[in-house]
């Protein structure tokens, strides 16, 4: 590693003992990625020592609570110290409840009140109280070019991809060390090189819904894997709803952390720009058939045509998916064997609240939650059994977390079956 001379002062504990404990961690780090450096960030999402009673007891010889975790678990620390309050633009993503609906949710009076303790925890270090895997839409939305350090997979990947910043997946350790000492490994997507595009696709039916954007994304995340896509064809309203379910879908399939999009996004104004001057490794093509395939694939998991549950909202919707849900739902009730779920975060919830679009879920049946989701909890109504969902993300998860049948389709399609307690969503 070549360090700086301030990240020596830190590694020597000449910045304090949080700062010396934060820095060799990353060292560490770095030095099994095989980087030779850090950059310097900014703007970090993680989850900072927010635990579950369960982890805190791992460690009650170190005083069981906040710090012991923060320190000792995300710190890999041998020692508990002070905290210093963080600087930046620290942000806490999810979290593991609703703050008002837990009960609903299923949870105890325990686990709120661990919940609530945690939070204040988190807000006396400095650090923003996001709650939710759409840190851009709560008002973290990182400039082009800036290096950052974020957890949550379609967070990743909306960064790298629409934004144009520079950020791989990273886990609660690295971006709990990178409050503390504003750096992360030269690695990965923060250069250059690691940017340019892998396969070529090429798109031959209309992509327009949001539908129809989160199936090319589980399409393509299960071929091209780990590696990047440069994407071209019939690609319509290219707005941040798709982008997000889009690269959520492609994240789960596969572990795609960067796509291009020829003409859309910003570091794809061309193919041959995409590419960098490397050759495809592949030519794919996504036409009628892929796409039946795809659809079929999601819903290889949908038996029973009786819903019980339907989640919306994953990854965390934005206002104007909370705004068609309202308008689907006007003048309906939920079907008294049918639970409707919908997440998003305490920012966007906030908005929904003051144009009366909670109102009209609720009045309808319905739950409009913030701060986590079903897969992220593992939350679901008592004795679900088939889910109905419009998000490729979610169909791939829940099934297999919490051993429910799953169907896949339109937000119109979900808040049929909400209605009517029945699945009838078919491929047009």
């Amino acid at each position: 590693m070549k360090l700086t001379p301030e990240e020596e002062d830190m590694l020597s504990g000449k910045r304090g003992k949080a700062a010396e404990k934060a820095m060799d961690l990353l060292v560490r780090y770095a030095n099994a990625l095989g980087a030779e450096r850090f950059v310097e960030t900014y703007n970090v999402a993680g989850v900072p020592g927010t635990s579950n009673p369960w982890l805190k007891h791992q460690f009650e010889a170190d005083g069981g609570d906040y710090r012991a975790v923060f320190c000792r678990f995300d710190l890999d620390s041998d020692e508990v110290f002070d905290l210093p309050k963080m600087t930046g633009n620290s942000c806490h993503l999810q979290g593991g409840m609703d703050p008002e609906l837990w009960r609903e949710q299923g949870f105890s009076d325990a686990l709120h009140d661990n919940f609530v303790s945690d939070e204040k925890n988190v807000t006396a270090l400095d650090i923003r109280n996001l709650k939710t895997c759409t840190p851009y839409i709560a008002g973290n939305e990182p400039k082009f070019g800036e290096h950052c350090a974020w957890m949550e997979s379609s967070a990743v990947v909306y960064c790298n991809s629409v934004l144009g910043s520079r950020t791989n997946t990273e886990g609660r350790e690295s971006t709990s060390a990178a409050m503390i000492t504003h750096r992360i490994p030269d690695w990965g997507l923060h250069t250059d090189a690691n940017r340019r595009g892998h396969h070529h696709i090429k798109v031959d039916v209309p992509v327009d819904s949001i539908f129809e954007w989160g199936m090319l994304g589980y399409f393509i995340g299960e071929i091209v894997q780990e590696t990047i896509p440069v994407i071209e064809g019939d690609l319509k309203n290219a707005d941040l709803t798709r982008h997000k379910h889009f690269g959520a879908a492609a994240a789960s399939s596969g572990g795609v952390e960067m796509y291009h999009m020829v003409g859309i996004t910003p570091e794809a104004p061309t193919a041959e720009k995409a590419f960098g001057g490397l050759t495809p490794l592949s030519h794919i093509y996504y036409g009628p058939e892929e796409r039946r395939k795809t659809y079929e694939n999601l819903n290889i998991r949908g038996k029973s045509r009786d819903v019980d549950f339907v989640m919306l909202g994953c990854p965390h919707a934005a206002l104007e998916q909370i705004e068609e849900v309202a308008r689907l739902l006007v003048g309906r009730k939920i079907h008294e064997n049918t639970a409707l779920w919908m997440f998003t975060s305490r920012f966007v919830k906030l908005q929904a609240d003051a144009r009366g679009f909670t109102d009209i879920i609720q009045g309808a049946g319905g739950m409009l939650m913030t701060d986590t989701c079903s897969a992220i909890s593992q939350i679901i109504p008592p004795d679900t059994k088939v889910v109905a969902l419009d998000s490729a993300k979610q169909t791939h998860y829940l099934p297999a977390f919490m051993g429910v049948e799953a169907w896949y389709g339109t937000t119109t399609d979900c808040i049929n079956a909400a209605v009517s307690g029945k699945w009838e969503g078919e491929l047009s």
